[in-house]
């Protein structure tokens, strides 16, 4: 696979990811308790055998290009390979920020140029999924193909959400809508593609030419065109696969992870998740502890219960304290006789003595995100302190940092938000 040139599209804002991608990029947000959703596209890539990888950021990429580093935990910091972090910039008459996903690539010509590469595989960084591209490109080259797109099968109702595609017998693609509002078909673009380098390069720079024309857009502009003129063919991925772009999508891809056969194996040595971070101690269980259906990473430390929740390292749950249906992410604290019920925790909230965070009604929206913010998840920043004995109902959104506002309050009603009067710079890491 050394002649297969890696681009991760990972520069997306995540609006729909509420607060938790607020002040950092989607990629960067934690899955899975010691796992970022960076982690997917890079391990996959590494059980693909592709060495040369490329990273796109923009949207507050300082977490992201922390995370990642020189790529070690994934094996890229090799002579033959090596990861690259592109981050846009200003000050020449053809740069500047990314205004689509083929925009980011044309922008980034230079490297794929320099790669040598035969093809280009270009990935979405925001997708939970294990897999090897190796049968995706060998599906591809027996093809003859000039561009393939992955892609799964969705319920119909659902497909609106996706780019749709319409297969003739053989594969071939004969037909793309872009989320269209009555869909002809069920197979759902992945937003995981592979051109020929060649091919790729011809239609980046026909779609830059279009200028204000083009929406410089995979989805929207540069396959609904190349499907009429070129090969293009459809790889029908058959595994677990999840876009995890909303609150909703986020929770319910951690609850599946904790079904009794769970769909993905993190413990696949053909199909390793990797993720960089320091080695920490074992997660250490009290003899009070209660626990069932639930992930525990390290360095946890559970005196209460935990039930059919994800808990991330140096978790503090304290005896008397319950974790229901929830995602807990790092260094978070559970005071005793506290109940955190369908709840994503961002890192280091502490939850005071007695406090209730998801209780009541589900069927009043966030009155701010009725959007994002409806199916019940209660949503806490980081570092947030939630005081000892207050109450908070179901579809709550609790920014980063709020401290001081909530000291006075004694319950927070279904559907409230509360943001904190200042934001300190260093919040996010």
């Amino acid at each position: 696979m050394n002649n297969v040139l890696a681009m991760i599209l990972a520069g997306g804002q995540g609006d729909r990811l509420s607060i938790l991608s607020e002040q950092r990029a989607k990629p960067a947000v934690v899955f899975g308790g010691q796992y970022r959703i960076v982690d997917f596209a890079l391990s996959n890539c590494s059980n693909s055998g592709i060495t040369k990888v490329a990273v796109l950021t923009q949207y507050r990429p300082r977490s992201l290009v922390n995370h990642i580093g020189a790529g070690r935990p994934w094996g890229f910091d090799t002579l033959e390979g090596g990861v690259q972090i592109l981050q846009p910039y200003r000050g020449r008459a053809e740069m500047d920020w990314y205004s689509g996903t083929a925009d980011a690539i044309y922008q980034n010509l230079y490297v794929i140029e320099e790669s040598r590469a035969r093809e280009v595989l270009i990935l979405a960084g925001d997708h939970i999924y294990l897999t090897s591209y190796r049968n995706m490109i060998a599906y591809h080259r027996s093809q003859a193909a000039d561009a393939t797109v992955a892609v799964y099968s969705v319920p119909r109702e659902e497909a609106h959400r996706f780019g749709v595609l319409d297969l003739d017998a053989n594969g071939r693609v004969i037909d793309f809508q872009e989320k269209p509002k009555d869909p002809k078909g069920a197979w759902a673009s992945m937003g995981v593609y592979v051109f020929n380098k060649d091919v790729l390069v011809e239609q980046l720079q026909a779609d830059a030419d279009l200028g204000d024309n083009s929406a410089h857009d995979f989805g929207r502009d540069i396959i609904p065109r190349i499907f009429q003129s070129h090969r293009v063919f459809g790889y029908q991925y058959q595994s677990y696969w999840r876009d995890v772009g909303t609150i909703e999508s986020y929770w319910t891809s951690h609850m599946d992870l904790l079904a009794p056969i769970p769909p993905m194996n993190f413990e696949d040595p053909e199909l390793k998740l990797r993720t960089a971070g320091a080695i920490t101690p074992p997660a250490r269980f009290g003899r009070s502890a209660v626990v069932r259906d639930s992930l525990i990473s390290p360095a946890a430390n559970i005196n209460g219960e935990v039930i059919r929740s994800v808990i991330s390292p140096g978790v503090v749950v304290e005896e008397g304290a319950v974790v229901r249906d929830s995602i807990v992410q790092h260094r978070c604290i559970i005071r005793a006789g506290a109940v955190v019920d369908r709840s994503i925790l961002d890192k280091e909230v502490t939850v005071g003595r007695g406090s209730v965070v998801g209780e009541g009604d589900s069927s009043v929206a966030n009155y701010e995100r009725p959007d994002i913010v409806n199916t019940g998840i209660n949503v806490i920043g980081k570092r947030v302190t939630i005081p000892s004995g207050m109450t908070g109902g179901r579809n709550v959104v609790i920014g980063p940092g709020v401290h001081d506002e909530l000291a006075d309050r004694a319950a927070l009603e279904a559907g409230a938000s509360v943001h904190p009067t200042t934001m300190p710079l260093h919040l996010f890491v």
